[in-house]
């Protein structure tokens, strides 16, 4: 059983090399496990301090955005036929552990597709991303029909033959939202782990916007139209 970790990363030169070097190297019930970062057109040596730790490394010329870059890790992933595939932020805000419990779900062939949710015990984190967290549950909920308590979490594991019919085409942080919009439209058994997240200043300056709350609103609309035609 093969397990990739897909990191999108952008400017986190400060931090990527410690997330890295903080992964498993072992976890029950997995053989192999690859860690792939994508550097989404960083501006500073991210890819350097990558490719020194990340058993895979890439680097887009351009900043494309975070939905480009997981989509980009997503499908190096499949090349590297992995069963099971992780994603995670660059940002230090994961806790790694949590990702046994991420995948556990899916190791017991109950389920598909995993969310880690931040939402199940968000003590301690800062009011002004709980309520941008319940505004954006509500905007993928009324756009894709599917309830979730963390619809833009960045920590969610996905089995290889959910991944395969999944059809995901964003660009910038859309890709929560049309993550759980293809999990209704495939069908696909899913469930959420609640995770725990290190907020430091560092991380608080990091993740979206509230304002971009129309941008994803705008875009995932878009999305929905082109999956009836």
């Amino acid at each position: 059983m093969k397990l990739a970790i897909v990191i999108p990363a952008h400017n986190e030169e400060k931090v990527i090399g410690a997330v890295l070097k903080s992964l498993p190297k072992k976890i029950k019930g997995i053989d192999e496990i690859v860690s792939i970062v994508v550097d989404d057109g960083s501006e500073d040596r991210t890819y350097e301090v990558a490719k020194q730790y990340a058993d895979r490394a890439i680097k887009l010329v351009l900043n494309m955005g975070v939905g480009a870059a997981t989509i980009t890790g997503l499908e190096v992933a499949k090349k590297e036929k992995a069963d099971i595939i992780v994603t995670m932020d660059a940002d230090g805000q994961h806790r790694v552990k949590d990702i046994q419990h991420l995948i556990k779900p899916i190791l017991s062939d109950s389920k598909d597709v995993v969310i880690g949710s931040r939402m199940k015990n968000h003590n301690g984190m800062p009011f002004v991303k709980v309520f941008g967290n319940w505004t954006m549950n509500v905007i993928t909920f009324i756009v894709f029909r599917k309830w979730t308590s963390d619809s833009q979490s960045g920590m969610k594991a996905f089995s290889k033959s959910a991944l395969k019919k999944m059809k995901l085409h964003s660009v910038g942080y859309e890709i929560c939202s049309e993550i759980v919009g293809e999990i209704r439209r495939n069908k696909l058994a899913f469930t959420e782990v609640p995770i725990e997240v290190v907020y430091t200043d560092y991380s608080r300056a990091k993740g979206q916007d509230i304002l971009n709350a129309v941008n994803i609103l705008t875009k995932s609309i878009a999305i929905r139209i082109g999956r009836q035609k």
